[in-house]
């Protein structure tokens, strides 16, 4: 929070208003953003609670299938299944209110005729094709974890700059603004009685020089 520094007199009173106006503005504005903000967290939050949950039943299935692979033709049979080629992802970014977040992915896996696997174990097929499912769906989990965590990160820095607004900027400027506006009205009182004093003065001057020349 910087240091307030406004000149004095209505000048100074000036750029604090001004100021103040800016803060409100800016205030508004956090709190729209918020609002937007909490609804896509929102969303986001409940996409990935689903996406994991789909990972992680998946991923499961996966196991027990190679589990069943495993007893059924041996870790050879395995390591004929395994694919020639690496999966390959593309990620793709979505922005709101400013806030750029992962929103969807590619995943390219390897075609099945590139894998190697013996027709007779039905088990280590079953195992593969889990497996590419639990591929897909924890890439779409990943996204969407990273997705509510960058959302989540940016509600919270919103809602921390707009409580140091409401909470700490703008009453700052509000309370400048109501002692420079006492300390003009005080100097305005002020010279107001001099102002007065010297018309005074000035009348029973004059008053006694007509004084002074009368017979």
């Amino acid at each position: 929070m910087s240091t307030l520094r406004v000149p004095p007199g209505r000048a100074g009173r000036l750029r604090l208003r001004r100021r103040l106006e800016v803060a409100a503005r800016g205030a508004d504005l956090l709190d729209r953003k918020l609002r937007a903000l909490l609804v896509v967290q929102r969303a986001l939050r409940q996409a990935a609670e689903a996406s994991d949950r789909a990972w992680r039943e998946s991923a499961a299935a996966a196991t027990t299938w190679l589990g069943r692979a495993l007893a059924a033709g041996g870790r050879d049979a395995l390591r004929q299944a395994l694919p020639a080629a690496p999966a390959l992802v593309a990620v793709h970014d979505a922005v709101s209110m400013g806030v750029r977040y992962p929103a969807s992915a590619e995943c390219e896996l390897p075609d099945r005729d590139s894998a190697i696997v013996d027709p007779g174990n039905a088990a280590l097929i079953c195992a593969r094709d889990a497996y590419q499912d639990a591929a897909r769906k924890g890439v779409q989990a990943a996204v969407d974890c990273a997705a509510a965590r960058t959302v989540d990160a940016a509600v919270a820095t919103t809602r921390q700059q707009l409580r140091a607004l409401r909470r700490h900027w703008i009453p700052r400027l509000e309370e400048a603004v109501a002692h420079l506006e006492l300390v003009l009205e005080q100097a305005d009182f002020e010279d107001g009685v001099r102002r007065r004093r010297a018309a005074g003065s000035e009348r029973l001057s004059r008053y006694g020089e007509g004084r002074g020349r009368a017979p």
